[in-house]
């Protein structure tokens, strides 16, 4: 009974180090650049004869794709992505409003900022931009850069366990369990300039992770 009770005794004991563990979050940051600019361009042209207004829709969609090309851009970076025929009356007079809308599309980030800050030259060549009409920059190489991420977050973790492990006298183990948060991708400090993260290629793509290790 004397053995029993001490095998007994000591098995609670070990299995209640076992049960010892810490939980931390780990942090991994990373700057990175976008690497495709998309572009909706949507302008329209009204007026009281429908081929006049064709007319001048043509000639809005010329000047939009002399524009690209002057950049350096290929012919296909533009591609139609629909167009609209609207019809009204007043007063006895009809009125007629074409929407036409470009898609532009190219991963020359610089080349496409340059776009982005030359688009008065489309004004002033008569075509009307619509609200909406602004460059996206997308980041999609996230796939490349997670397994880095996650073992540097994992690897910050670590550090924080390390530390509460020191402070308490004792030293951490194995993993016992870890959940990878999502990754997020947002924009840079000081780059976003307050419309979001689609309008600056420069992006910070964050993630944490959640890790319990065992304290020994």
């Amino acid at each position: 009974m004397i053995v029993g009770g001490y095998l007994l005794g000591n098995g609670l004991v070990r299995a209640h180090h076992a049960d010892r563990a810490v939980t931390v979050r780990g942090l991994a940051e990373r700057d990175v650049v976008a690497d495709l600019a998309t572009w909706d361009l949507s302008y329209s042209e009204q007026g009281t004869d429908l081929a006049e207004v064709q007319a001048r829709i043509q000639r809005d969609t010329q000047s939009v794709r002399a524009y690209f090309q002057k950049l350096g851009f290929p012919a296909d970076a533009l591609q139609p992505a629909g167009a609209s025929v609207n019809q009204f009356y007043n007063n006895g007079v009809s009125t007629v409003t074409i929407n036409q809308r470009l898609q532009f599309r190219t991963t020359d980030i610089p080349r496409a900022r340059r776009a982005v800050a030359d688009q008065f030259d489309l004004v002033n060549a008569g075509v009307q931009l619509q609200d909406g009409s602004k460059m996206n920059y997308s980041f999609t190489k996230l796939n490349d850069i997670k397994p880095p991420m996650v073992a540097a977050a994992t690897k910050d973790a670590r550090a924080a366990a390390e530390q509460f492990a020191k402070d308490s006298g004792t030293a951490v183990g194995g993993i016992k369990s870890a959940t990878q948060g999502y990754f997020s991708i947002e924009a840079r400090d000081g780059d976003s300039g307050g419309f979001g993260v689609a309008d600056t290629p420069f992006k910070k793509v964050r993630v944490v992770t959640t890790v319990e290790f065992y304290l020994d």
